[in-house]
Protein backbone atom coordinates (compact mmCIF):
# COMPACT_ATOMS: atom_id res chain seq x y z
CA UNK A 1 0.00 0.00 0.00
CA UNK A 2 2.99 2.43 0.52
CA UNK A 3 4.17 2.33 -2.75
CA UNK A 4 1.16 2.97 -3.89
CA UNK A 5 0.59 6.26 -1.54
CA UNK A 6 4.17 7.44 -2.97
CA UNK A 7 3.10 6.91 -6.24
CA UNK A 8 0.11 9.03 -6.26
CA UNK A 9 1.72 12.10 -4.04
CA UNK A 10 4.73 12.27 -6.72
CA UNK A 11 1.80 12.49 -9.44
CA UNK A 12 -0.06 15.44 -7.51
CA UNK A 13 3.19 17.18 -7.17
CA UNK A 14 3.67 16.85 -10.92
CA UNK A 15 0.22 18.53 -12.00
CA UNK A 16 1.09 20.75 -9.01
CA UNK A 17 4.24 22.07 -10.60
CA UNK A 18 2.69 22.21 -14.37
CA UNK A 19 2.10 25.87 -14.96
CA UNK A 20 -1.76 27.19 -15.03
CA UNK A 21 -2.64 28.69 -18.12
CA UNK A 22 -2.09 32.37 -18.31
CA UNK A 23 -4.69 34.95 -19.97
CA UNK A 24 -4.49 36.25 -22.84
CA UNK A 25 -4.74 39.89 -23.72
CA UNK A 26 -8.39 39.45 -24.42
CA UNK A 27 -8.94 37.36 -21.64
CA UNK A 28 -7.18 39.51 -18.90
CA UNK A 29 -9.88 42.37 -20.42
CA UNK A 30 -12.46 40.68 -20.13
CA UNK A 31 -11.83 39.64 -16.39
CA UNK A 32 -10.67 43.29 -15.64
CA UNK A 33 -14.37 44.56 -15.91
CA UNK A 34 -13.63 47.96 -17.12
CA UNK A 35 -13.30 46.83 -20.99
CA UNK A 36 -16.78 45.77 -21.95
CA UNK A 37 -17.32 48.61 -24.26
CA UNK A 38 -13.49 47.74 -25.80
CA UNK A 39 -14.11 43.98 -25.77
CA UNK A 40 -17.62 44.44 -28.00
CA UNK A 41 -15.55 46.51 -29.86
CA UNK A 42 -13.25 44.13 -30.77
CA UNK A 43 -15.82 41.73 -31.13
CA UNK A 44 -17.67 43.49 -33.72
CA UNK A 45 -14.48 44.41 -35.68
CA UNK A 46 -13.40 40.85 -35.90
CA UNK A 47 -10.19 41.12 -34.26
CA UNK A 48 -10.32 38.70 -31.27
CA UNK A 49 -8.44 35.91 -32.38
CA UNK A 50 -5.74 37.83 -33.50
CA UNK A 51 -5.44 39.78 -30.16
CA UNK A 52 -6.05 36.38 -28.35
CA UNK A 53 -2.65 34.90 -30.51
CA UNK A 54 0.68 34.16 -29.50
CA UNK A 55 1.80 38.01 -30.08
CA UNK A 56 3.67 39.75 -28.00
CA UNK A 57 1.33 42.99 -28.18
CA UNK A 58 0.94 46.25 -25.76
CA UNK A 59 -2.35 47.56 -26.24
CA UNK A 60 -3.23 50.70 -24.70
CA UNK A 61 -6.35 49.46 -23.68
CA UNK A 62 -9.26 52.62 -23.07
CA UNK A 63 -12.11 52.25 -20.26
CA UNK A 64 -15.36 51.62 -20.50
CA UNK A 65 -15.37 55.55 -19.22
CA UNK A 66 -12.89 56.93 -22.08
CA UNK A 67 -15.42 55.22 -24.48
CA UNK A 68 -18.47 57.28 -22.71
CA UNK A 69 -16.35 60.50 -23.98
CA UNK A 70 -17.02 60.00 -27.18
CA UNK A 71 -20.59 61.02 -28.43
CA UNK A 72 -23.25 58.19 -28.07
CA UNK A 73 -23.99 58.29 -31.79
CA UNK A 74 -19.94 58.08 -33.26
CA UNK A 75 -19.88 54.94 -30.93
CA UNK A 76 -23.29 53.64 -32.14
CA UNK A 77 -22.17 54.02 -35.70
CA UNK A 78 -18.69 52.52 -35.50
CA UNK A 79 -20.15 48.67 -33.75
CA UNK A 80 -21.82 48.86 -37.21
CA UNK A 81 -21.06 46.27 -39.94
CA UNK A 82 -20.70 48.72 -42.52
CA UNK A 83 -18.03 50.50 -40.51
CA UNK A 84 -16.13 47.67 -39.21
CA UNK A 85 -12.85 49.07 -41.54
CA UNK A 86 -12.40 52.35 -39.80
CA UNK A 87 -13.17 50.27 -36.25
CA UNK A 88 -10.59 47.87 -37.25
CA UNK A 89 -8.11 50.97 -38.01
CA UNK A 90 -9.22 52.85 -35.22
CA UNK A 91 -8.51 49.15 -32.59
CA UNK A 92 -5.87 48.41 -34.55
CA UNK A 93 -4.06 52.02 -33.49
CA UNK A 94 -4.28 51.24 -29.82
CA UNK A 95 -2.18 47.75 -30.49
CA UNK A 96 1.72 47.87 -30.82
CA UNK A 97 3.41 44.56 -32.24
CA UNK A 98 5.74 44.11 -29.66
CA UNK A 99 5.62 44.17 -25.24
CA UNK A 100 6.58 47.14 -24.08
CA UNK A 101 6.57 47.79 -20.02
CA UNK A 102 6.61 50.96 -18.45
CA UNK A 103 10.37 50.76 -17.92
CA UNK A 104 11.32 50.42 -21.10
CA UNK A 105 9.72 53.91 -22.64
CA UNK A 106 12.31 56.46 -22.89
CA UNK A 107 11.61 59.64 -21.28
CA UNK A 108 11.85 61.42 -24.73
CA UNK A 109 9.28 61.12 -27.14
CA UNK A 110 9.22 58.41 -29.74
CA UNK A 111 7.13 57.06 -32.17
CA UNK A 112 6.20 53.72 -32.15
CA UNK A 113 4.80 51.89 -35.26
CA UNK A 114 1.11 49.99 -34.54
CA UNK A 115 -0.99 47.25 -36.22
CA UNK A 116 -2.76 50.47 -38.13
CA UNK A 117 -0.19 50.70 -40.55
CA UNK A 118 -0.95 54.20 -41.52
CA UNK A 119 -0.28 55.65 -38.11
CA UNK A 120 2.25 55.56 -35.33
CA UNK A 121 1.71 56.27 -31.45
CA UNK A 122 4.27 59.27 -29.49
CA UNK A 123 5.29 57.71 -26.63
CA UNK A 124 7.17 58.41 -23.96
CA UNK A 125 8.00 58.29 -20.12
CA UNK A 126 7.19 61.70 -18.28
CA UNK A 127 6.43 62.44 -14.13
CA UNK A 128 6.78 59.14 -13.36
CA UNK A 129 3.72 57.86 -16.07
CA UNK A 130 4.07 56.76 -19.59
CA UNK A 131 2.50 58.98 -21.79
CA UNK A 132 1.10 58.08 -25.41
CA UNK A 133 -0.11 61.00 -27.57
CA UNK A 134 -0.04 63.38 -24.72
CA UNK A 135 -2.40 61.38 -22.80
CA UNK A 136 -1.49 59.76 -19.58
CA UNK A 137 -1.45 56.06 -18.45
CA UNK A 138 -3.65 55.54 -15.59
CA UNK A 139 -2.47 52.08 -15.12
CA UNK A 140 0.73 50.37 -16.66
CA UNK A 141 2.17 46.93 -17.19
CA UNK A 142 -1.02 44.58 -16.75
CA UNK A 143 0.54 41.42 -18.15
CA UNK A 144 -0.80 38.89 -20.07
CA UNK A 145 0.43 35.73 -21.60
CA UNK A 146 0.54 37.17 -24.63
CA UNK A 147 1.44 41.05 -24.18
CA UNK A 148 1.03 44.06 -22.27
CA UNK A 149 -2.12 45.75 -21.80
CA UNK A 150 -1.83 50.12 -20.27
CA UNK A 151 -4.87 51.44 -19.01
CA UNK A 152 -5.81 54.74 -20.88
CA UNK A 153 -8.78 56.84 -20.28
CA UNK A 154 -9.10 58.47 -23.95
CA UNK A 155 -10.34 56.62 -27.31
CA UNK A 156 -7.17 57.16 -29.68
CA UNK A 157 -8.28 58.20 -32.88
CA UNK A 158 -5.45 58.03 -35.98
CA UNK A 159 -5.45 61.58 -37.89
Amino acid sequence: MRPLRFILAIVALAFMALPAKAASIIETAQAAGQFNTLIAAVKAAGLVDALSGRGPFTVFAPTDAAFKKLPPATLKALLKPENRDKLRAILLYHVVGKAVTSDQVPTKPVQVPTLNPSASLKVQMGKGFVHVNGIRVVKADIAADNGVIHVINTVLIPK
